[in-house]
């Protein structure tokens, strides 16, 4: 059977991208001009470049054109840990640790061996949790602002589970949810796994564009807004009382539920009232211990409204069971004797010594920062295509994230983001340096 002209031409441009025939970042022709040279109807050029986005081998890019991508970028760069080889510089992937901590573990864990419940947690442990930990959890939201009751928590295994078990317990595939035009990837990955639709909320000058939140609100049926009121990641927000205000106003309009992720909220001293406290009839707060103690401590939380509570529990059920017993309780004695309040303090420190860094070293270039975060987003100059940054980066033995694993609209910006928390400084210093070096060529 022969083989349809458009199929053919797929293959031709396939086959020259991955010969390197067509270099990473060349310019191909418009829609019009591929039908025009080829001779084909407009749609089945579109079709073409369709197929071609479909295959990771270009991108469309709105008001600039089709452009080949460089393909010894893995897809997604940044968002799986594996992507770093052994002796790259990792500034992709945040992991934050601080000296001491392995002391601190090797003695809570013979504290664990000598205590009297060692028994109980080989069990199965309450789906939620056991009575006595959610309580833990509670008084340490409580003594960060965010006031909650023991029976609205639920522990889970890590914020990211968190995530996963509010998605899933609160909505149903199909269904719309708001987000940041720019946001966590995390949430994206799961959204995209779950089959729900997410629609961008565009950014405005120190945070979304609540009007147009408004307005998509008013033309679709969304169910939900995921909003990271303190401390965003990528882009450093700390969404303002007022703006805070405004949001919940809109939810409460619309009927919204709001999953409000607080994984770096702990960063940031004195933020404005929590969405959860301003909203907590509709508000499920999410977070967890991973980047303020360590992330092999796959403890986290959920604090909902009483009335979610049920359907979130059936979810762990259904996934986890429950949160293994050692790990949980190991937490709860740290969130008791004061230990994760002393390592918050002391990460704040950190996070500001590197971003005191990274401004002395890349100053000039025009970066999106919080004084007091663990990442930066560095947008690009117009003309500077983000994978080649990345891939440069890579021949330093450099590994950055581009912007893609973050946006979830149409519009894909050219940024790299640079995670600071998980080398030492001096290490830092100098791949900061290269940073500044590589993209300075193009100024």
């Amino acid at each position: 059977m022969r083989r349809s002209r458009y199929k053919a031409l797929v293959d031709r441009f396939a086959a020259d991208i991955r010969g390197g025939r067509l270099a990473p970042g060349t310019r191909l022709p418009t829609h019009r001009q591929l039908a025009s040279e080829e001779g084909l109807a407009l749609v089945t050029a579109s079709r073409v470049y369709a197929e071609l986005e479909a295959m990771g081998l270009v991108s469309g890019e709105t008001g600039r054109g089709t452009f080949v991508r460089e393909t010894s970028l893995t897809p997604g760069q940044g968002i799986d840990q594996k992507d770093v080889a052994v002796g790259m510089i990792d500034l992709n992937f945040n992991y934050p640790s601080l000296p001491g901590q392995a002391e601190l573990l090797r003695s809570a864990l013979r504290q664990l061996a000598l205590s009297g419940d060692l028994e109980a947690l080989l069990r199965y442990q309450p789906h939620a949790g056991r009575t006595h930990e959610r309580a833990s959890v509670a008084r340490h939201l409580l003594a960060g602002g965010v006031t909650v009751e023991a029976g609205q928590i639920l522990i889970v295994n890590g914020a990211q589970q968190g995530l996963a078990v509010a998605l899933m317990g609160l909505l149903k595939p199909g269904d719309v949810i708001a987000a940041d035009a720019l946001t966590y990837s995390g949430f994206k990955v799961l959204a995209e796994a779950l089959h729900l639709e997410v629609v961008a909320i565009p950014a405005a000058a120190h945070g979304p564009d609540l009007q147009a939140l408004e307005e998509l609100c008013r033309s679709r049926a969304v169910r939900a807004v995921y909003s990271m009121p303190t401390l965003h990641n990528p882009l450093g927000w700390v969404m303002p009382l007022a703006q805070r205000e405004q949001l919940v106003a809109i939810a409460r309009r619309h009927d919204l539920t709001i999953i409000e992720d607080a994984a770096y909220a702990f960063l940031v001293q004195d933020p404005p009232r929590a969405l959860i406290d301003l909203a907590a009839e509709r508000t499920v707060y999410v977070s967890g211990l991973s980047k303020s103690i360590a992330t092999g401590l796959r403890v986290g939380f959920i604090a909902a409204p009483l009335d979610k509570v049920p359907a979130l529990e059936r979810v762990i059920r259904a996934t986890t069971w429950n949160t293994p017993g050692v790990m949980t309780a190991l937490a709860c004695g740290w969130l008791d004797d004061g230990t994760v309040t002393a390592l918050e303090e002391q990460k704040r420190h950190d996070a500001k010594a590197r971003q005191a860094l990274a401004a002395e070293v890349l100053k000039g270039l025009p970066y999106i920062a919080h004084a007091a975060s663990y990442f930066l987003w560095l947008p690009l100059p117009e003309d500077v295509r983000a994978d080649h940054i990345v891939v440069e980066l890579m021949q330093q033995q450099i590994s950055v994230t581009n912007a893609e694993p973050f946006s979830v609209s149409s519009h894909v910006p050219h940024a790299i983001r640079l995670a600071l928390g998980s080398v030492d400084m001096v290490v830092l210093r100098e791949a900061l340096t290269t940073v500044r070096r590589i993209i300075g060529a193009y100024l």
